[in-house]
């Protein structure tokens, strides 16, 4: 042990402390001896600090740390030597401290005793190590007294100059050791216990230290990595980033937190995942010695993070389908919605193939067991090119019809109704492909094919799940929509048997009509309108004009729009006025939704408090009959739209016909109007949907309606060269008059059926009408024999002389007989020969079968044979009897009279 002089003059120790001045003190040569060694061992440069304390240990020694500080005790046991560091841990200056004597100062008194004993032992000469609890001494203005401390001793005996015994005492604060301790507890906790990959990091961005986690991870031991550097751990690319933020960290102190970086570890070729936090680590003194390096392995939570994504992509993918997949019912545009669907969002190309069967109407597509039927391409869609795609053999465009090789994943598709992944082809675009079946209610309609290109993920079961979900989806709405296509195709064909067959004619009117029934584009494309039309030749030259509209829509409309055209026809053909007809009609209609008919409607009716149960069927018509001789036209309304009528020169008017209530409501009687029609007037009878939709109200449309029919300007294609105006519509082609009406309006919004009745006047001229008035006399048979032969001769129909003279005596004979009043006859020449006589009687006329024995009742038998029609039909004076014949060179064969007379014996 060296020893060191008790008592010296003030001068700096290495350890920071001051010495105080001794009594004797040391001669020059003495003291310049001890000064000359201890400057050679100072290092070049140093300086005593500002504090009086060399700075003789590098940065980051151990003293950084601990609090260490010295004090020497005389031969008298008393403090002669205090060092700055003492003066901080015991809080007393060097004038204070010494001459004190330490036990007396710092020691409790119930200690003092052995602690007396204790100094006496080292004054003896001998070493002492403890730790030694003290008292802080008073502090405040008060004395209030200080805490307790403990602090570790180490006790060196000395001597004097004189020889006397001394010692030199070296003192650590406790407390600073325990935390150091804790430190290093903590420490080595996080290297050894943590979970989590640590690694300290020097200055030149190697590794200084790691722990076993890490070391667990990559392989080896802790040591093992010691020097290595992040080009160890990861991949090129990786290295160079993190190298580089590691860099700015030491540079700038700014810690990064949750820097994710991919890489693998030895013995498994799978990526890894990890999220990086890196700060800088200082000395006691500030110094920047390193990084700290906190690794998490958060491979399985990018993994679950993806999924999620995936899951929550899922939903989203299938909510869009599920809004946007099915809403126009259409074929075609359902397997379009689908691809709009998944691309790109969920692959890269796609198609949609239907069987053609399907296509075409039939209930079961043929080659459903072997899935190589015929099936068309409907749809297409991509995100990288637009040509065909294709997954074996050609390219099929779009809507082409082709099939399946047998042993084709395509065709193992639609055979086994599973999907099929189908690897992509060496050197092609194509990674792979999911062949969807398209299954609906237990029925493959069709295959969806979804595939990626290269450079995308490969498809995983939950794609195969969501594609399969997706095709289910698009596969009903593609069975509803066939469904709902066909039973519009039934109903459309019903509808139209249900309407006049072919151009209608009618003595006396040209006519022309339009019928667009509801666009299947629209929200119920299957279901058709209950909008009607109808031409009805009556007898005596004149004509029914019917426009109707059944409430409702769908089959039942269609269902009850024929029921009551057919009622009309059957009431036409009794020949009763418009106002009967509809009141008959209103009966009819209101009998529609009664399980036992019109009686049981009628007894319905009389029993209010019960609940009514039978469907209400509701109808608008308008019903007008036309007489081609008077040109004078009867309108009776049921809550339909006003008839238009163009009079020649004039612009277009709505007439006024009381509109009365629709069919089905009851308890009104109809009105009748009479109109006298001018030669080439044209009359327009219409439905509700040739002028009201969602976007032009009824007013609106009825005024364009008017005004079409008014607009002087020439449809498309009549345009005039010659600079002329063009002509009106009361002047034009009907034919034209309708394209331009339907041109101009809006009728191309689906939204309802469009029925367009119209109808050019053209009555029957002067000379093409016989009318004779023949008293009741026996001899008026005569007569009416011969007015009829003069009358055919003159229009140049001789071969129609002997059965016409013939039917004539036999219509005056009955009158004469069994009728009242004035006789009249009358003939009418158009588009056949029409005979009418009139008598005020108002007993009709019955035709029965004369037995073998009878000698007369056979005059009606004769005429029914000889006639191409006959009839009777009431009038407000009486009655009238007629027969038609159809005019000679029109392909018919008149009935020999004679032979006809011979026939009926």
């Amino acid at each position: 042990m060296s020893e060191i002089p008790a008592k010296a003059t003030e001068s700096e120790d290495p350890s920071g402390g001051a010495r105080a001045e001794a009594k004797d003190g040391l001669s020059s040569g003495d003291a310049s001896s001890a000064a000359a060694p201890l400057g050679d061992l100072l290092p070049a440069g140093d300086v005593p600090s500002a504090d009086g304390t060399w700075q003789v240990s590098p940065p980051g020694s151990m003293y950084d740390y601990i609090k260490v500080a010295s004090f020497s005790i005389g031969p008298d046991g008393l403090v002669d030597q205090w060092s700055l560091r003492a003066e901080q841990i015991f809080g007393i200056p060097a004038r204070r401290a010494v001459g004190m004597d330490p036990i007396a100062a710092f020691i409790d008194p119930d200690r003092r005793e052995r602690g007396q004993r204790k100094m006496a032992e080292i004054l003896d000469g001998r070493e002492w190590t403890g730790v030694v609890p003290f008292r802080l001494p008073d502090t405040g203005a008060d004395g209030e007294p200080g805490g307790e401390a403990l602090a570790e001793v180490y006790v060196m005996p000395t001597r004097t100059e004189e020889g006397e015994k001394a010692a030199v005492c070296i003192v650590v604060d406790v407390r600073t050791l325990r935390r150091i301790e804790t430190d290093l507890a903590a420490s080595q906790a996080i290297f050894g216990q943590s979970p989590f990959g640590f690694l300290l990091i020097d200055p030149d961005l190697r590794v200084r230290r790691a722990n076993e986690r890490f070391a667990s991870i990559f392989g080896g031991t802790p040591d093992d990595h010691r020097g290595r550097d992040v080009h160890s751990y990861l991949p090129r690319g990786e290295a160079e980033r993190v190298d580089a933020t590691m860099r700015r960290v030491l540079d700038t102190g700014q810690s990064i937190t949750d820097m994710h970086v991919t890489g693998f570890v030895p013995g498994s070729a799978g990526r890894r995942h990890w999220s990086i936090n890196l700060y800088r680590v200082h000395s006691g003194s500030g110094r920047p010695i390193g990084i700290a390096w906190l690794g998490t392995d958060i491979t399985a939570r990018r993994a679950a993070a993806r999924e999620a994504a995936a899951a929550r992509r899922n939903l989203a993918l299938l909510n869009e389908a599920g809004a946007r997949i099915g809403n126009s019912l259409d074929l075609e545009t359902t397997a379009r919605e689908l691809l709009d669907v998944v691309v790109p969002g969920f692959c890269d190309l796609a198609t949609v193939d239907l069987y053609q069967g399907l296509l075409a109407g039939d209930e079961t597509p043929p080659g459903l067991a072997d899935g190589s039927a015929e099936v068309r391409r409907v749809a297409f869609a991509s995100a990288v090119s637009d040509a065909p795609f294709s997954v074996t053999g050609e390219p099929v465009k779009l809507g082409a019809v082709h099939h399946y090789a047998f042993n084709s994943p395509c065709a193992d598709a639609l055979r086994t109704a599973r999907p099929r992944t189908v690897p992509g082809e060496d050197g092609g675009l194509v990674r792979s492909t999911l062949a969807v079946p398209m299954v609906a209610h237990d029925t493959v309609v069709g295959l969806a094919q979804f595939a990626r290109t290269k450079g995308s993920e490969p498809f995983g079961d939950r794609d195969r799940d969501l594609a399969v979900e997706l095709a289910a989806r698009a596969a009903v709405c593609i069975d509803n929509a066939r469904l709902y296509r066909r039973e519009h195709e039934r109903a459309l064909i019903l509808q139209r048997s249900l309407l006049p067959p072919g151009d209608p004619e009618a003595s006396g009117l040209d006519i022309a009509c339009r019928y667009l029934p509801g666009s299947p584009a629209t929200s119920r494309p299957s279901e058709v309108g209950g909008d009607w039309f109808d031409v009805i030749e009556l007898p005596g030259h004149r004509t029914a004009l019917v426009v109707g509209d059944v409430m409702g829509r769908g089959l039942r409309a269609a269902v009850a729009m024929g029921e009551l055209r057919t009622a009309v026809r059957t009431l036409a053909q009794l020949d009763l006025e418009p106002a009967e007809v509809l009141g008959q009609l209103d009966e009819i209609a209101r009998g529609l939704g009664a399980p036992g008919g019109v009686r049981q409607a009628t007894r319905a009716a009389r029993r209010p408090q019960e609940a009514d149960l039978s469907e209400v069927y509701l109808a608008t018509c308008v019903y007008a009959v036309y007489d081609s001789v008077t040109r004078r036209c009867t309108f009776a309304n049921a809550g339909h739209l006003p008839p238009v009528l163009v009079e020649p020169g004039e612009p277009a008017l709505m007439l006024d016909v009381p509109p009365g209530l629709p069919l089905g409501v009851g308890g009104e009687p109809f009105e009748e109007v009479e109109v006298e029609l001018p030669e080439g007037a044209l009359l327009a009878l219409y439905t509700d949907g040739l002028v009201e939709s969602r976007d032009h109200p009824l007013d609106e449309g009825l005024q364009a309606f008017v005004g079409a029919l008014t607009d002087p300007d020439r449809p498309s294609g009549d345009d005039r060269h010659d600079g002329s105006a063009p002509p009106r519509a009361d002047t034009r082609n009907l034919e034209d008059v309708c394209d331009h009406v339907l041109n101009t309006l809006d009728t191309h919004h689906g939204e309802d059926d469009i029925a367009l009745l119209m109808a050019r006047v053209q009555g029957l001229p002067a000379d093409s009408v016989g009318d004779w008035a023949l008293p009741r006399e026996p001899r008026s048979v005569g007569r009416a024999r011969e007015y009829a032969r003069t009358q055919l001769l003159a229009w140049d129909l001789e071969p129609l002389v002997d059965t016409t003279e013939l039917l004539v005596s036999e219509l005056v004979t009955n009158a004469l007989r069994y009728g009242e009043g004035e006789i009249r006859l009358r003939l009418l020449l158009d588009r056949t020969l029409v005979c009418e006589v009139w008598d005020a009687g108002l007993v009709q006329p019955r035709r029965r079968r004369a037995r073998d024995t009878d000698e007369g009742g056979r005059g009606l038998q004769l005429v029914g044979l000889l006639s191409a029609a006959w009839g009777s039909r009431r009038t407000p004076r009486g009655k009238t009897v007629w027969f038609e014949l159809p005019l000679p060179g029109a392909g018919t064969t008149l009935t020999d009279p004679a032979e006809a007379l011979l026939s009926l014996f």
